[in-house]
């Protein structure tokens, strides 16, 4: 079987989550022009057996390689970084040196693949900072525009671009097929005004519609119709400056008081073929490593299992690929997913059996050959259901999403290497003060890794193996506590809670309301 092998680190798997600007070409960021990233914090995973069924390597990848950002900075063609808007951005990233440092550390595992396909086609090397704008890196991103992914993709352009998103799956934060399709995007965009990155880069923000009909404003006014002379929206004027900022501060760390870790350049990663769908608890034991670290090498995976239909493809830590594909020869096809016969009976619909094992009506159909969703009491339905424990699937949503202990808002949270109140207060949209005064924590008292702190948040719900991110909704005209609970697959009351809002009050246009939504959800619900 062959291994195609990308230049991707994955020694470092600290996933650091993060509010996503939205940076699409149809919608507009949330951020202001001084936000960049919501850092959080992830522990690092080693990779680990998981029993001795299977073989185990121990190979270690060649770490002897050229440093990884000389290689960026040598790629680096996007002038204007003396403008005042990138000086301004420049030092504000400077004031914030340790959260670009981590907002770095998030991007590690990701950085090394992007830049091999950004020099591949010979763009500038800026773009691979592109990411550090749009999402700070972080593959769950996701904007209230339905925006998604590293590159924040909304559900119309990414399937443009050729990204699937359905209940099993969502492109959108592959990193591997999400990063292709923004290139594509970012080449289609260069082309279309004449070679241009920064009218390009401009578009990729806010659609090439708006920034063409700028230029024709300026053309008939007999204005320069380059970026910096363009009237284009708050967000997108901003946007731009914000990229050339951050590649200066790459550029001359030193300068502005960061400290760029080494990115390891040699392959350590390699795409490996399944050949068919196969669970994802399955797979790790195959490639011996944990479920949580496959899945942050995965993360378009929405569910316990690969899709039915592909990518028929995952990405495997290169010093375990290979005993990975050994193991995954070896492996019995009926093993590759658990099935189970399930007997219909009376009063059961085909709905309410795919909702009792967490699946849906299509798979069911398909899986059994049904014309319709008629079934009559008697009949026996193959069904595939996860192999292993839900606890074996729901590792990455524990620290995406930290455990509620009760449904009145308490949370737990444990204290991981870099963490500081400020940081675990913004997480979690409270102040200092608070979290202080809920830990009885001494002023001037240091936190220590592996500490337990208690966190309360009005509303906030425990959503166990689902990925939760906060969103911040801006009513539009026509909109109904019942439209938006149905767009976010939440519930009214919740709605109501989340927002202190009292029954019988009115939206109003304009008005900012705050939810909380699972994001392997929307790809499936939320594609009008």
């Amino acid at each position: 079987m062959k291994i195609l092998r990308l230049v991707l680190s994955v020694f470092l798997i600290q996933q650091i989550a993060g509010c996503a600007s939205l940076n699409t070409p149809t919608q507009k960021s949330d951020s202001s022009d001084s936000d960049f990233a919501t850092i959080t914090e992830l522990d690092s995973h080693k990779p680990t057996a998981s029993g001795g069924q299977y073989h185990h390597s121990t190979t270690l990848a060649d770490s002897s390689t050229p440093d990884f950002w000389t290689e960026l900075r040598q790629g680096f063609r996007l002038s204007g970084t003396q403008q005042p808007a990138v000086r301004k951005h420049a030092n504000e990233y400077g004031r914030s040196a340790r959260q670009v440092e981590r907002t770095f550390k998030r991007g590690d595992p990701y950085l090394a693949y992007i830049y091999e396909e950004v020099k591949k086609r010979g763009f500038p090397s800026e773009l691979v900072l592109l990411p550090f704008v749009e999402s700070g890196y972080d593959p769950f991103a996701y904007s209230h525009g339905r925006a998604a992914g590293m590159w924040q993709f909304i559900p119309g352009t990414g399937k443009m671009y050729g990204l699937k998103q359905d209940w099993w799956y969502d492109g959108r934060r592959d990193v591997l097929e999400s990063t292709q399709a923004a290139l594509n995007y970012l080449d289609y965009l260069q082309q279309r005004f004449d070679g241009d990155w920064l009218l390009a880069i401009a578009a990729y923000n806010s659609g090439s519609g708006t920034v063409s009909k700028a230029i024709k404003r300026n053309r008939k006014a007999g204005k320069p119709i380059d970026f910096w002379h363009l009237a284009l929206p708050k967000e997108t004027s901003a946007y731009v400056p914000k990229l050339l900022a951050i590649s200066d501060v790459v550029r001359h760390a030193e300068k502005y008081g960061v400290v760029l870790a080494p990115v390891d350049s040699a392959p350590a990663f390699a795409v490996v073929d399944t050949r068919g769908q196969l669970d994802i608890a399955v797979a790790a034991e195959l490639a011996a490593i944990d479920t949580e670290q496959l899945y942050l090498l995965n993360p378009g995976f929405n569910r316990w299992s690969t899709h039915p239909d592909g990518p028929h493809q995952l990405a495997i830590p290169l010093a375990q690929a290979a005993v990975f594909e050994e193991n995954l020869t070896a492996l019995p096809d009926e093993q590759r997913v658990k099935w189970v016969r399930h007997k219909i009976k009376n009063g059961e619909t085909l709905s309410g059996i795919a909702k009792r094992y967490n699946t849906t009506v299509s798979v069911l159909r398909n899986t059994n050959v049904l014309k319709s969703s008629n079934i009559r009491s008697g009949q026996h339905l193959l069904v595939p259901v996860a192999a292993q424990d839900a606890s074996r699937y729901t590792a990455l949503a524990k620290h995406l999403q930290p455990a509620a202990s009760n449904s009145s808002g308490k949370l737990t949270h444990k204290v991981r290497q870099g963490d500081s109140l400020w940081n675990i207060a913004r997480q979690y949209d409270v102040t200092v003060s608070q979290v202080t005064r809920w830990n009885r924590l001494d002023n001037g008292k240091l936190i220590r890794p592996g500490q337990q702190l208690v966190i309360w948040q009005k509303g906030r719900i425990h959503a166990d193996g689902k990925r939760i991110r906060k969103v911040n909704y801006t009513v539009r005209n026509g909109d109904s506590l019942y439209r938006i609970a149905q767009k976010f697959s939440v519930s009214i009351t919740d709605l109501r809670r989340w927002n202190n809002l009292t029954k019988g009050k009115y939206l109003q246009p304009g008005q900012h309301l705050k939810l909380y939504v699972d994001v392997t959800r929307l790809p499936s619900d939320v594609h009008s």
